[in-house]
């Protein structure tokens, strides 16, 4: 038995694929949940042992759902050169089309599409089988990153690619129809590791952290902590004429994974927040990662919910740990990114000392405090994705979909939380215990074009 953290416990990796129908539902589904929740794992094929949990191969996990019914699960691995062994480095440089496709996956201009930030993203069926890599008729140049960015206003999504070598840093807007309608190098980025950026209404945001590329880290992910290496965020205004005009804020030492929202505030000030680690929780958490002793019990340790205030006319950025919980895989009613938000939702973790739990949490911005849903004994849920009620008026009219990994029981359900006051609104049984996950998306037929005949 394999002693990898991320192969065992709420990790284990599924062993085949299956497709399951008419699953049984406790509680009442509210018709207007009609689409499919997609949620992406690292997920090696049985005798394979990656060198790093984000080596592991990408299995998607489809639950569909349908005017009060759940309909379906089914899960598929990605099926990419990669899989099947192929490498990432060749004698002709890398290879972008052999990916893990194991971080996320998102639909845009009605492709669903598998992601991990070092390759091509892989384009699916809507029934979950691998079409290809896919890379915008020819106009993805680079690697994408895992966490594009729609934007809710003009439909547009704002990605990046990041390299260890020159380029470091690319960046791309593609319209509402897909079509790539510009595309530059950033100036003055470095290969300081990026793995996720933001978004407000008039700026492209990106951050530097202290974790830099390596050629001497061997887990297959050559980045490491380096204190030589400057913290910083990066602002670029949005649009082709803003490639030259980025401009660069050092901030304290740190690695931010994932960003929780920016926005401009009243008094032109940029906002940022996402979830950081300091030296020990990322080598902690690193170790985790690669199975190394000293590790953290958890992939996520010493993560706290950070705000960055970015004073443009000032030249400077204040900052502070605004919570003592920690938290990963922040997320938020997407119809506010780039808008001033008011909640944001997160994956609560026990940290080093025991402190918080399993959760979903809601934090109010507003009123500066937490509600948590406690996920219970020995059971992890996903990542929360926020999908707007019917009708909605207020901003958390609305439900957060998670799917929890039960050990216990051996089993996995769907949870359908009300994004109100976290109550369970209803649960889906799955046939089987899901494997501890990154990130997905809820895919509303109205996205893809789905009737009422589709499967």
């Amino acid at each position: 038995m394999s002693t990898k953290p991320y192969l065992i416990g709420h990790y284990t990796p599924a062993v085949d694929e299956i497709t399951a129908t008419g699953l049984t539902v406790e509680g009442s589904l509210p018709p207007e949940l009609t689409g499919r929740l997609i949620r992406n794992s690292h997920n090696p094929k049985p005798g394979v042992t990656p060198t790093h949990w984000f080596k592991g191969s990408g299995m998607v996990h489809g639950i569909r759902l349908r005017e009060g019914r759940a309909e379906w699960y089914r899960n598929r691995w990605v099926r990419t050169p990669a899989l099947d062994g192929a490498p990432y480095l060749t004698e002709h440089g890398p290879d972008l089309t052999a990916s893990t496709a194991g971080t996320h996956v998102v639909e845009h201009a009605g492709r669903l599409l598998a992601l991990c930030e070092a390759n091509l993203p892989f384009e699916l069926t809507r029934d979950l089988d691998t079409v290809g890599a896919y890379d915008f008729d020819g106009k993805l140049r680079s690697a994408m990153t895992a966490h594009p960015k729609t934007d809710p206003v003009t439909g547009e999504l704002h990605f990046f690619g990041s390299s260890p070598f020159p380029p470091y840093l690319m960046y791309y807007v593609a319209d509402a129809k897909g079509q790539v309608t510009h595309s530059f190098e950033v100036p003055g980025a470095t290969a300081s590791l990026k793995h996720d950026f933001a978004l407000t209404r008039h700026y492209v945001v990106f951050v530097e952290g202290t974790v830099t590329f390596d050629p001497t880290e061997h887990s297959g992910i050559p980045y490491s902590w380096n204190d030589d290496q400057p913290a910083r965020i990066g602002v670029m205004p949005r649009g082709p004429e803003g490639a030259g005009e980025v401009r660069w804020f050092p901030i304290e030492p740190g690695n931010m994974l994932h960003a929780g929202n920016a926005y401009e505030d009243a008094q032109g000030r940029i906002v940022l927040e996402g979830p950081t680690v300091d030296r020990e929780g990322f080598q902690l958490s690193w170790n985790w990662w690669v199975g190394a002793p000293g590790r953290g019990t958890e992939p996520n340790t010493r993560s706290y919910n950070r705000r960055w205030v970015i004073d443009l006319a000032a030249g400077r950025v204040d900052e502070r740990i605004t919570d003592d919980l920690a938290v990963e895989f922040p997320t938020l009613n997407e119809d506010f990114l780039g808008a001033e938000n008011r909640y944001q939702y997160a994956v609560s973790f026990p940290d080093q000392d025991g402190y918080g739990g399993y959760g979903i949490v809601k934090y109010d911005r507003t009123t500066g405090t937490r509600r948590v849903h406690q996920a219970g004994d020995a059971r992890l849920p996903s990542e929360a994705v926020f999908v707007p009620a019917a009708g909605a008026t207020r901003e958390d009219d609305g439900y957060l979909l998670t799917v929890v990994s039960d050990l216990k029981q051996d089993a996995s359900q769907l949870l359908v939380l009300d994004a109100s006051g976290l109550d369970r609104i209803a649960t889906v049984h799955l046939p089987r215990r899901v494997t501890g996950g990154i990130h997905g998306s809820w895919i509303p037929d109205t996205d893809t074009g789905t009737d009422a005949s589709d499967s």
